[in-house]
């Protein structure tokens, strides 16, 4: 069987390798996988950047395939369905814990860019007829964040209005699920023509920050002066004070991402001054995925695929990633 590993010393670190065909014990689902798609996450765990764990791994988190085999006591699925995995196997319901992070796929445990996985029943949920394997790749981290973050964790009523940082993965799924709630939505870019498709998936101001570097103006001025009600934070240290000063008193800063940095000096005096609630979002239960399934139903919501590599071209989708060129989510078909 066909799959890929990663060794946490960068990208180039990507090589094709064998591994034996899995076979479904007790509880267990084979599946075969027809695509898989990249988050940020997975060039931070290529980086060894990632967690503590270095060694070699089969990455990625996101995919989607159908049912290869399955063993004894299975009732959920038969051979056939089409299923996706959840980001962390263990998490199923309720609230965070500590314990389930050493389940999430690509990371903690073997991922997704192979052409068969096997997993526990309770891993997986059923994918909708309307998606293809390739949409349906993107979202068990990347939308799964985004539906967490607005309507899990947050809450976001008809009229809120959300600002959402750039336009990969997660921020597009932030407005797009935004919007089909009936949320206004402020989009920031340094790209024009990216700015111009955001506007065409809804979003309803938006702002270059390279030609105007203090956005959080701009957003506040967008919406009379008072700030936003929720700020989807993705850039970590570098954009975390100018979110602040774009949220309005009371309002929301769901920090989902770090491309910025780890670390850095914060002015937590605008925590205090704005009573602003800043949550942490480490992705979703399999129950938070299965909702966002139903809202993706309902609404025809279709996932924004930018470019789908095939599966020999792997190091290619890693590559285009990294450069930051892309507009929604990267693709590998497997």
């Amino acid at each position: 069987m066909r799959a890929y590993e990663v060794g946490g010393k960068g990208i180039e670190s990507l090589a094709a390798v064998e591994r034996p065909e899995p076979v479904a014990g007790h509880g267990e689902v084979v599946v075969r996988i027809r695509a898989a798609s990249l988050n940020y996450r997975d060039l931070q765990v290529a980086r060894g950047a990632y967690g503590k764990n270095q060694r070699r791994v089969i990455p990625l988190s996101d995919g989607a395939g159908e049912v290869a085999s399955v063993g004894s006591g299975v009732g959920r699925f038969k051979v056939g369905d089409r299923v996706a995995p959840i980001f962390m196997q263990t998490w199923l319901a309720g609230p965070p814990a500590a314990a389930y992070s050493a389940s999430a796929l690509g990371g903690a445990v073997d991922g997704v860019l192979a052409e068969k996985i096997v997993l526990r029943e309770e891993g997986l949920v059923a994918i909708p007829p309307s998606l293809g394997f390739e949409q349906a790749a993107t979202l068990p981290c990347a939308a799964v964040t985004a539906w967490n973050a607005l309507f899990e964790s947050g809450r976001t009523p008809p009229g809120d209005t959300v600002l959402v940082q750039g336009t990969g993965g997660v921020s597009i799924f932030v407005l797009q699920l935004a919007r089909a709630a009936g949320a206004r939505v402020f989009v920031t870019s340094s790209s024009d023509a990216k700015l111009e498709r955001a506007r065409a998936l809804g979003a309803e101001g938006v702002c270059n920050y390279k030609e105007k570097p203090s956005w959080s103006e701009e957003a506040t001025r967008w919406n009379g002066g008072a700030g936003l009600d929720h700020v989807i934070e993705v850039g970590g240290p570098g954009t975390f004070d100018q979110s602040l000063r774009a949220t309005r008193v009371g309002g929301t800063v769901s920090c989902i991402g770090v491309l910025t940095g780890i670390g850095g000096e914060i002015k937590t005096a605008l925590i205090l001054q704005k009573s602003i609630r800043v949550q942490g979002i480490y992705v979703g239960s399999r129950a938070m995925f299965e909702a966002l399934l139903r809202a993706v139903e309902t609404h025809g919501i279709e996932p924004v695929v930018d470019k789908v590599f095939p599966f020999d071209q792997a190091l290619e989708a890693y590559r285009h990633l990294e450069s930051g060129a892309h507009f929604g989510k990267v693709v590998i078909s497997v």
